[in-house]
């Protein structure tokens, strides 16, 4: 079926011009026009689940971020590059995971068959020493991010800041824990892994 619009959504520039005041409407019928490519062409490569989590993530960023979009820059090109990213950064994300975890299963095997181990250990305690040094802003986003499982618009919008503001905070906690925590680094991937969820575009 073609999709019928209102809008010439070949016209880059007036689109844009659109988005840049916030015409919601413009912004649905790109969304409507372009959702079904996007989730064809991210599916390539990530199971149709995701590919569809991608493109809501991919046309989310448009909206949030149409004040910065340049007229002179294809919107088309820049969703279907933005998808791209997004599933490659998928692939790598659940290949880097599946390859820590053989290597602490392999290396930490005796440790990980103890129920000790998940009781408690040194590694959590160095972990929550580490989390109590960050400053409190930084703290409390990364908290919401790792150990309540919110993404980063859920926590710009409970926080009213910035998902960039967010993606900052927590770029600067697990800087700071990877240091705090350089000896265990193998652990604290596992253990982020555990506790959290992947949040990035």
């Amino acid at each position: 079926m073609i999709f019928q619009s209102k809008y010439d959504l070949d016209d880059n520039r007036a689109v844009i011009r659109r988005l840049h005041r916030g015409d919601m409407a413009c912004f649905e019928a790109c969304y409507k026009f372009y959702y079904r490519g996007l989730c064809s062409f991210a599916s390539r490569w990530v199971p149709v689940s995701t590919a569809e989590d991608i493109v809501q993530d991919a046309m989310l960023y448009i909206w949030e971020n149409r004040d910065k979009l340049l007229e002179e820059l294809s919107l088309k090109g820049l969703l279907f590059m933005i998808v791209r990213n997004k599933a490659f950064d998928r692939i790598a994300h659940r290949q880097v995971r599946q390859r820590v975890h053989q290597q602490l299963s392999e290396r930490f095997a005796e440790r990980f068959e103890s129920p000790d181990f998940y009781l408690g250990s040194e590694l959590s305690r160095l972990y929550d020493e580490a989390l109590a040094r960050l400053p409190e802003q930084t703290r409390r986003i990364f908290e919401m991010s790792r150990r309540m499982g919110m993404t980063h618009q859920q926590i710009a919008a409970e926080l009213g800041v910035s998902p960039q503001t967010v993606n900052y905070h927590i770029s600067q906690a697990l800087r700071t824990l990877g240091v705090a925590l350089k000896d265990y680094l193998p652990l604290l991937l596992w253990l982020l892994s555990l506790s959290g969820r992947n949040d990035l575009v």
